[in-house]
């Protein structure tokens, strides 16, 4: 129902080399008709109507994983139409919050438009930065001032441990709790490895669970230290090993076996095969899990 269209290009190009490119206007009546459509279906349809907060959370997460999938995929059409369905849910949740008498859409602007002005002083304000450590830094100082009475709060328990766990090594570091260097990280990753095989040996499933948890961890932490985010990192690799599984699977079809009655032999055979074809130039050959 709503559209974006592409702005036509100028034909004089080596003049818009030089020029920014000219900012959209605001669509308010667009996003009021978006409005008035989610009502609508609120009132009218069966299904939205008996929706709740909490029934269309599992939804929401979706939505928000299907934008990160055309983000990963560098698909712009793709992204343009889950950021609409992640728009979809924020509307719907405010409707059913207004309905409810717990607050409007318009709380929701006014609050995010006051919290992003509060917390850019150097914006919206006199405040002089060197960068965009500095900013950081006062975005967490705002936030204590606040009425946050920890730098930790505000990490969301429901988030995927691993980008949990480096948001929370970041907010600790921005105060100074943190290693001087990677090579300081490194011992402690090792250690922890050690511990697990400590573990493995001699330890009950739980203290097995919890030493390999504390790897995990410095893991992350050294991941941090080189400027790696854990989490893009494992999403690539699950990828890749879903990309090269699947080529595996291809192949024994087209040889017209079943991959339940295939023996290892043959999925390794394909498997070299799909790192063959899909190869990086100048990269070491992997583990197969890892590559």
């Amino acid at each position: 129902m709503l559209s974006v269209r592409r702005a036509p290009q100028p034909k004089n190009t080596s003049r818009t080399d030089s020029m920014p490119p000219r900012t959209p206007a605001i669509p308010l009546e667009q996003f009021r008709t978006f409005v008035r459509i989610v009502r609508r279906l609120r009132r009218d349809c069966p299904w939205d109507r008996k929706q709740t907060h909490r029934s269309l959370r599992h939804s929401l997460i979706e939505e928000a994983y299907e934008v990160i999938a055309a983000l990963d995929a560098r698909d712009m059409d793709e992204l343009r139409d889950e950021l609409g369905d992640l728009l979809l849910h924020i509307v719907l949740q405010a409707t059913i919050a207004e309905q409810a008498g717990e607050f409007t859409l318009l709380d929701v602007l006014n609050r995010i438009s006051g919290k992003l002005v509060r917390r850019h002083p150097h914006v919206f304000g006199t405040v002089k930065v060197r960068g965009s450590d500095e900013v950081k830094r006062n975005w967490e100082r705002i936030k204590l001032q606040e009425g946050r009475s920890s730098v930790l709060e505000g990490v969301p328990n429901g988030m995927p441990a691993l980008q949990r766990a480096l948001r929370v090594q970041q907010r600790a570091a921005k105060v100074g709790f943190d290693w001087e260097n990677d090579e300081q990280v490194w011992k402690k990753v090792q250690e922890e490895l050690e511990e697990v095989r400590q573990a493995l040996r001699s330890g009950t499933t739980a203290h097995r669970e919890e030493e390999f948890g504390d790897l995990l961890f410095a893991l992350v932490n050294y991941a941090r230290f080189l400027r790696i985010n854990p989490e893009n990192a494992l999403r690539g690799t699950v990828g890749k090993f879903t990309k090269r599984f699947q080529y595996i699977e291809r192949g024994l079809r087209k040889r017209g076996k079943d991959i339940h009655d295939s023996t290892l032999k043959e999925m390794d055979l394909l498997w070299e095969e799909s790192k063959k074809r899909h190869r990086r130039p100048n990269r070491k050959s992997r583990t197969k899990a890892g590559g």
